[in-house]
């Protein structure tokens, strides 16, 4: 849980000077690195203070608080006032863009297009500086633009940083019971697609504030242009709007569907990641493999609904300014007016802001608020969840002054005070967790709490500690608190930040605690000692390692009481000896002690013991006082002898963090034996560079997808035929549409020739009816000469005797013709741009579902290594962040990109249909742009994958902040925890924000290449004589709709090019290494009887966890018979584990693996773990109901189910109401650890398979319940062949053989008695460490059974 070094490489914006910010030249030198090198990490720059989210935290923490003093908090108002200015700021910017600039550009345009009417009336100097005017606030334009896109996009990021830091500062304030209803799945998506909203809403949100304004605006002018007929192209317009907003709603909601959909999706799919080794041990892949099919299925379902309406609402993007358009054109011809290009293209250039302001901005802008709302509400949700507030604890955390004099003495002598504490978890159920509970706890006591599973007592703790309210009595805590929680967390840092945790290094205490805590010869072999990074969830530790280092943390902290949950049931016989002499009863002498514990051998050398049972403290006092108590007998089921001389060994607890702890973390460096330093001293390094590697790895999916995303992603969805058709829509649908715009410009010239004809017609009757005379040759020579500035116009009508005007009509088209033409076109525009759209995404709904399905498919085939070398942020981020841009962000860029760039591509195939001499300027623009263009993409594409990169993180520390919550407000830990998290937001904003200046100045760029551009076009009637009106208002309006439109297709396309990693990174996992032979050939499936005797033969067996790493299994020859028990026993790290992952084949297994005569290499993998059964290392609960926990397939009747539950004893602990249907929580974290134990013997007892493994099975529970498995191992298990790994002695004793491992070699196997014969043996010498009473007990036991075994 570091962040690493903090960035420290200078923000060139923050000394670049005006004219370096105007025109972004300050980000040039970094084009320059982009271009030369792969960037990485280490070049990004430091954050800009008011980006910092430190800052922003506070900010909007503040405003947030405020609000929460009102009746109804509202995150839109506290955002509003932390924001606003900023926003105010930008509204003028916008303000001046579209209601001054935007709306002067027409009417320049007017004016110069009136130079080029007939009779000219304009000199050419005046034209000069109408298209100079237009050029030059053009250019104010794209400056003014630029600035409010980088200004509103670093506001947008804000926001989104804030948010995100409020929500962590919330998660870090949680109630344990809302956490238990919030998945951290969840959580995620609210980081990670949630919060992503403000990137785009700031934009819309800023700009449809002025959309009204802009519309009525433009309304003003259309009417003043054409009169009345304006009103019928803006009606249309207003019908479309309010059609758009309707399905803005239904897309907002239906984003508030998806969302919900996509929680539930990504919450499943994190458990399924936390429980992987449990599923692939039981052969559960198909099971949860549906849970995720119709999970995605319905979020899918709404998905498609949601593109269908983004596919319509970007059709009416290409067809709603050419509707408008050719409605009001009609009208106006048909009242008998008459077109001029001064009118036409005016009126075209205001339709085309009303368009693009009213329905495309604002009405997008509707839609994009909707959906921002509906994440703003889930946020606000989550924000309103119970938390632990100072007020809540305060009455818990006293710092001893009591606010009456009379207490003081009291309070001195008292360290923890409970008068009457009744409290439970879930406030609707019946049932307390405490119940009136009564304890006073003297300082420097050490106080041992016993009971049976389930008991409450580690809810004793979480009540002391303020995690779990009081509904009655009081609670008190008198003074500073550490604890050490039953689950050991460890998170991703060294070893040593593991247990200083952010506390400053004293040398001399951190010895004394890593010799206290027995991890100095842990520490030894570890390749950088205490040094060593650890990995996510402790994967470089065994679990009696994370054990040992959860309790040195609780340790190394100098507080009054120590609570420590269980801490010795993870570790070997005399390391628990050790543990409790030298740390818990020397080290932390003079202390308040309250030690949770199963190992009630321990309760003798306690000042206190409590005894509690069912949440109430059954009996309490002094060990001597209570121990002849018969309550005391029966519930921990021991007399006073046997509990003195109780096995002292702790059964190794299982590494569960409530996140996702598996075993296959505490596998993975089983290999750290005390006995193997040089030959395993390689494999953790192997082990601690996989883990160290930070999350740059990703940077990795470059070359490592051969496949061009873009194939992978469309050939996913269709074929290359239906590809191509899709092309040809495309095409078809910009062929129209700017077959539109060149027939608006055609139809104009033939009325401006059709005028002509009219004038030239009055002409000739004045010839022919008016007695000639010098004044009328006069007028009429004048109007000849007139006329004769348009006669090029008519070139192509005249074609006979020029004294008959009647010949100026051939090649016109009546009116009434062209106007059938343009509705035509117009109508063909409309239906192939629907089409074209809902194909389209139709097409990328496939592809998203095909890409999903794979990827969630290859997952669950991935060997077990895969999921330890890879944190699960960044494997859960390929199915949160990286499928929500697949699903909805990619398909709009490329719809997005690919109808503007057309555009693009039409406005200049337009440009040159007016006149060749435009293609010049268009390829030396494009030869440029090809250039810029390259430079961009290379460091956009770089920074884009470092966003990336740098993104996970955030959520790995996010989940890893929610598995430790208990442990971390217990050590004050959340500023820590809250800088940490800063740290990573910091480095993820540096690369966002490089990202956001590098895509504005090549925006700039591109935008002061079509002002040039237009500015050629502009000015070109100085050296093009035989332009015309519509041709050169043609010109100029496509010209100007490239300003803007260029920039926003180019960086649309490197949008596309950037969310193609999403692709990416989703087809890195499409060929993920797959584990051998998970199904066998039908020819080769094994009978359904096997293994009928449960016979298992070693036959020189090595086993490793990874291709390069060392053995944890080296040639292992042995020979289990059927019905065999055998304990399997040694030292932590000695390899038992790893033997049962021999047995799963869930790492690489060499040589020859028996069972019944069958190679397992040659068993296909499912129906090898389906035919055995295992109550695992850790017991692992899916969110859901406990049938589906018991019986996934649904193979069993309940009456079997109930039947199951009553012989494991867990039927009393369920609500009767509910039952089989009684609701598990994420991770079970409803259910006790022992409770979950028992959950997993049930499931073996259902399997009834003829081989069972019980791997440290009854490590976490009370003596009673490990009594209670034993017994029904042995009834029900019976005819099985059962291999048993434990440290509790006792447990195994009794079995027919004993395997003592040790460095991976099997060292001992034989009777336990016969291996009691042997003084210098290993198990002997292990029998002899638990004490003499109990070495005399177990040697009896062993001679017992072997007597007993002899005589049958």
């Amino acid at each position: 849980m570091d962040a690493g070094k903090k960035r420290t490489r200078h923000n060139p914006r923050k000394t670049a000077n005006p004219l370096s910010v105007l025109f972004f030249s300050y980000t040039l030198p970094l084009f320059r690195e982009g271009y030369s090198k792969d960037l990485t990490v280490d070049d990004l720059f430091e954050p800009l203070d008011d980006d910092t989210s430190a800052r922003l935290g506070d900010q909007l923490e503040k405003q947030w608080e405020k609000q929460l003093k009102r009746k109804k908090p509202s995150l839109i108002n506290a955002m509003a006032r932390t924001f606003g200015l900023d926003c105010i700021r930008l509204g003028c910017l916008v303000f001046l863009y579209d209601v001054v600039l935007r709306m002067v550009q027409p009417l320049l345009l007017g004016y110069l297009l009136q130079y080029f009417s007939t009779p000219r009336t304009m000199s050419r100097e005046e034209a000069m500086l109408y298209a100079a005017a237009i050029v030059i606030v053009t250019a104010i334009s794209t400056l003014t633009v630029n600035h409010f896109m980088l200004g509103v996009l670093s506001t947008g990021m804000r926001m989104r940083v804030a948010c995100c830091s409020l929500v962590y500062r919330k998660s870090l304030r949680l109630t344990r019971t809302a956490l238990g209803e919030t998945a951290a799945g969840q959580v995620v998506n609210l980081l990670s697609n949630d919060v992503s909203r403000f990137d785009i809403v700031s934009v819309l949100m800023l700009i449809m504030w002025c959309a009204p304004i802009c519309g009525c605006v433009c309304a003003y002018f259309l009417y003043a242009t054409i009169g009345p007929s304006a009103f019928v192209g803006i009606g249309l317009v207003l019908v479309i709007v309010p059609t758009q907003a309707y399905l803005g709603t239904l897309q907002s909601k239906y984003r508030s569907q998806t969302a919900l959909k996509t929680d539930k999706r990504v919450r499943l799919t994190d458990e399924i990641i936390s429980g992987m080794q449990v599923i692939k041990m039981y052969a559960w892949e198909k099971p949860f493999a549906k849970l995720i099919e119709l999970a995605r299925k319905l979020e899918l379902k709404v998905i498609i609904k949601a593109s269908y309406i983004r596919g319509i609402y970007m059709s009416f993007g290409l067809c709603t300014t050419r509707l408008a358009l050719c409605c009001s054109l009609i009208t106006f011809v048909l009242i008998g007016n008459d077109l001029t290009a001064d009118k036409v293209f005016v009126v075209l250039t205001y339709f085309n802001v009303l368009a693009q302001t009213m329905t495309m901005i604002f009405v997008r802008g509707i839609a994009e608020v909707a959906e921002a709302l509906v994440s703003i509400g889930r946020i606000e949700k989550f924000l309103g969840n119970d938390e632990i507030t100072d007020e809540k604890k305060s009455r818990m955390l006293l710092s001893g002054l009591d606010d009456k004099h009379d207490k003081e003495e009291k309070v001195e002598e008292l360290a923890v005070e409970m008068e009457g504490v009744t409290a439970k978890w879930v406030e609707s159920l019946s049932d307390n967790t405490l119940d009136a509970v009564d304890l006073r706890v003297r300082r420097g006591q050490l106080v041992g709490v016993a009971g049976p599973v389930g008991a409450g007592k580690s809810s004793l703790l979480q009540a002391i500690l303020g995690e779990l309210m009081v509904s009655e009595g009081k609670c008190k805590a008198y003074g500073k608190l550490s604890y050490a929680c039953q689950d050991p967390w460890v998170f991703a840092a060294t070893v040593r930040q593991n247990i200083l945790f952010g506390l400053p290094f004293d040398r001399w205490r951190y010895r004394e605690v890593i010799r206290a805590c027995a991890l100095q010869r842990d520490l030894d072999l570890l390749p950088q000692g205490d040094l060593t990074v650890v990995g996510e969830r402790g994967t470089s530790l065994s679990g009696g390692q994370k054990a040992r280092v959860n309790l040195a943390r609780a340790v190394y902290r100098d507080a009054d009481i120590y609570l420590l949950d269980d801490p010795l049931s993870a570790v070997d016989t005399h390391v628990g000896k050790h543990l409790f002499e030298e740390c818990i009863v020397k080290f932390l002498q003079n202390k308040t002690r309250i030690l949770v514990t199963h190992q009630i051998q321990n309760l003798p050398h306690t000042d206190h013991v409590v005894v509690i049972d069912a949440g109430k403290i059954q009996i309490q006092g002094l060990y001597n006082d209570i121990v002849h108590n018969p309550e005391y007998t029966m519930i921990l089921s021991l007399s006073r002898d046997n509990a003195d001389n109780e096995d002292q060994s702790e059964g190794k607890k299982p590494s569960q963090t409530v996140g996702r702890q598996l075993s296959k973390l505490s596998r993975q460096i089983s290999r750290t034996s005390t006995y193997s330093l040089s030959s395993y001293h390689g494999s953790l390094v192997d082990e601690e560079e996989d883990e160290e590697a930070p999350d740059m790895i990703e940077a990795t999916t470059k070359g490592k997808v051969k496949q061009s995303p873009y194939t992978g992603y469309f050939r996913a969805g269709t074929n290359y035929f239906v590809i191509f058709l899709i092309a040809i829509l495309f095409a078809l649908a910009q062929v129209l549409a700017s077959g539109v715009d060149y027939f608006v410009s055609y139809w104009t010239t033939q009325e401006e020739a059709r005028a002509l004809y009219r004038e030239e017609m009055n002409s000739f009757v004045n010839k022919m009816n008016i007695s000639a005379s010098d004044d009328e040759i006069t007028i009429e020579s004048t109007t000849t000469s007139q006329a004769n500035q348009s006669f090029s116009l008519l070139d192509f009508v005249t074609s006979n005797n020029e004294t008959n005007p009647e010949s100026l009509l051939d090649g016109l088209y009546e009116t009434e013709t062209l106007i059938y033409m343009f509705v035509a076109i117009t109508v063909g525009l409309v239906v192939i741009a629907f089409t074209r759209s809902l194909t389209f995404y139709n097409i990328c709904m496939k592809s998203s579902r095909k890409l999903h399905d794979t990827m969630f498919t290859n997952l669950m085939r991935a060997p077990m290594r895969f999921f330890n070398t890879n944190p699960s942020g960044r494997i859960l981020n390929r199915f949160s962040k990286d499928m929500g841009a697949v699903d909805e962000i990619l398909p709009k860029a490329v719809m997005d990109a690919t109808q503007i760039i057309m555009s693009v591509l039409g406005s200049l195939v337009i440009a040159v249909a007016v006149n060749w001499v435009y293609l010049i300027p268009i390829i030396v623009m494009g030869f440029i742009l090809w250039f810029v263009r390259k430079i961009y993409l290379r460091s956009s594409m770089n920074i884009k994958r470092l966003e990336g990169m740098t993104k996970s993180p955030v959520f790995t520390h996010l989940l890893a902040t929610l598995q430790g919550l208990t442990t971390i407000r217990a050590f004050g830990a959340e500023s820590v925890l809250r800088e940490e998290f800063d740290k990573h937001q910091d480095l993820h904003t540096s690369a966002w924000h490089m990202y956001l200046t590098t895509s504005q100045t090549f925006g700039f760029t591109l935008d002061v290449m079509s002002t040039v551009y237009m500015a050629f076009i502009a000015f070109s009637f100085l050296f093009l004589e035989d332009l015309f009106g519509g041709q050169m208002g043609l010109a100029i309006t496509q010209a100007m709709s490239l300003t803007g439109m260029l920039q926003y297709g180019i960086r649309q396309s490197a949008e596309v090019a950037n969310q193609m990693m999403s692709v990416e990174r989703v087809m890195e996992y499409l060929g993920l290494e797959e584990e051998p032979l998970l199904e066998a050939p039908p020819d080769k499936k094994t009978p359904k009887e096997w293994p009928s005797e449960g016979e298992i033969d070693f036959r020189h067996v090595y086993m490793k966890y990874g291709p390069q790493s060392d053995y944890v299994i080296v040639d292992l020859n042995l020979k289990i018979k059927p019905r065999e028990k055998v304990g399997v026993v040694g030292r932590t790290g000695a390899g038992k584990s790893s033997l049962i992952s021999a047995l799963f084949r869930l790492a690489f297994v060499e040589g020859e693996l028996m069972i019944d005569g069958l190679d397992t290499a040659k068993v296909g993998l499912r129906d090898l773990r389906a035919r055995l059964s295992i109550i695992p290392q850790d017991p692992v609960l899916f969110a859901g109901t406990l049938r589906f926990n018991l019986d996934p397939f649904d193979e069993f009747p309940d009456e079997v189910l109930w039947r199951t539950l009553d012989e494991v004893e867990l039927r009393e602990s369920l609500h009767d109401s509910l039952g089989l249907q009684t609701r598990v929580l994420d991770q079970g974290s409803n259910f006790s650890v022992g409770q979950r134990q028992l959950v997993c013997l049930a499931r073996a007892i259902l399997r009834d398979n003829r081989i069972l493994m019980l791997d440290e099975a009854t490590a976490n529970v009370d003596n009673n319940t490990d009594s209670l498995i034993q017994k029904t191992i042995r009834l029900k298990f019976a005819h099985c062949t059962v291999l048993t790994v434990a440290h509790r002695l006792n447990t195994i004793i009794d079995s027919d053989k004993v395997l003592v491992m040790d460095a991976g070699r099997m060292v001992e196997f034989d009777h336990p008695h016969v291996l009691l014969q042997n003084e210098e043996g290993y198990f002997y010498k292990m029998v002899q460490q638990t004490g003499p009473s109990m070495a005399e007990q177990l040697r009896r036991a062993a001679e017992e059974c072997y007597n007993t075994t002899t005589r049958l």
